[in-house]
């Protein structure tokens, strides 16, 4: 077993398995959609830590949600977009395996931070002069770091789960990265306990997480409904109903991906699933979650007109 196990040294990644105008096309695309990416979250990142108006337990949230969407885009599209020029090229065993944990790590780290700050805005709502002995920023750090830690050790120990596996062939992963699932069906051994594991790490961090967030933005919503002033109620009204479809787009998809039944969704269908977490979920979280935001709009305002006087 263990000679069979070191017969495959490395992965080729089939990607989407369209034409090369097509993929050219894709190319130009995607390479677009990962510079805003990086745009979008680095200017939230800037602004957090240069704007001292914004060194609020809120925005360090924000400034964490940020740093994991950059990760996300750096973890899986620099490898597509080499996949798409050219196919064939190969990714190494342990360069498969790390792609997998890190991206374990930083979607299991988003479902947790997504938690962390729905109880935030729950907070600030529901109980605004309560809100500075509840989420001071000892209880913020920590909150934070355990998000991390927690995403950390699950996506550790599916790797760890993964490396027992013997993979004697064939080695090409119908996918744009390595995503465990796709992986899992290359290895030549009884996969059910790895597949159990992830089943029971998604009900801890999926279900009750969604069930978590879905209780803070009812009672957040019964608050404003109970708002008098009808300005400030359809300004909270639309952070809230942004925020639910990012959270409903983000724990609906990865439902689909890791619980649902997989014979009623082909493997195409996922593919254009875990592009939302690649792309468009990194891409819109600036977006809804602070460049709508009048502070940080403010913020933005303030810092361009530093640097033209400068």
């Amino acid at each position: 077993m263990e000679e069979n196990q070191t017969m495959v040294t490395e992965f080729i990644l089939l990607g989407f398995g369209l034409g090369p105008r097509i993929h050219k096309f894709l190319f130009g695309l995607f390479s677009l959609f990962y510079i805003f990416t990086l745009l979008g979250n680095g200017v939230i990142l800037g602004l957090i830590s240069l704007d001292s108006r914004l060194h609020t337990p809120m925005y360090f949230l924000l400034s964490n949600l940020a740093i994991v969407d950059i990760a996300y885009a750096c973890n899986t599209v620099p490898q597509m977009l080499v996949n798409l020029l050219n196919p064939t090229k190969p990714i190494s065993f342990a360069g498969c395996l790390t792609q997998t944990y890190l991206f374990l790590t930083f979607a299991l780290t988003e479902c947790l931070l997504l938690v962390v700050m729905s109880y935030d805005r729950y907070v600030a709502i529901c109980q605004p002069l309560r809100y500075p002995a509840i989420m001071s920023w000892r209880v913020c750090f920590t909150l934070a770091a355990t998000s991390w830690t927690c995403a950390s050790l699950l996506a550790l120990v599916n790797v760890a789960l993964l490396l027992r596996l013997p993979f004697c062939g064939p080695h090409e992963i119908n996918h744009f990265f390595c995503e465990i699932l796709s992986v899992l069906k290359l290895a030549c051994a009884d996969t059910r306990l790895d597949q159990l594991f992830i089943f029971a790490a998604c009900v801890f961090v999926l279900v009750g997480p969604l069930c978590l967030v879905l209780v803070s933005y009812t009672r957040i919503l019964s608050d404003i409904l109970s708002i008098q002033f009808g300005e400030g109620r359809r300004k909270a009204f639309s952070t809230c109903s942004s925020h639910l479809c990012v959270v409903g787009l983000f724990f609906g998809s990865a439902i689909i991906m890791y619980m649902a039944p997989k014979s009623h969704h082909p493997e195409e269908q996922l593919k254009i699933l875990f592009l939302f977490y690649s792309f468009f979920n990194p891409m819109l979280n600036p977006l809804i979650y602070s460049l709508r935001n009048a502070e940080v709009k403010g913020a933005l305002r303030r810092a361009l007109c530093k640097e033209s006087h400068s």
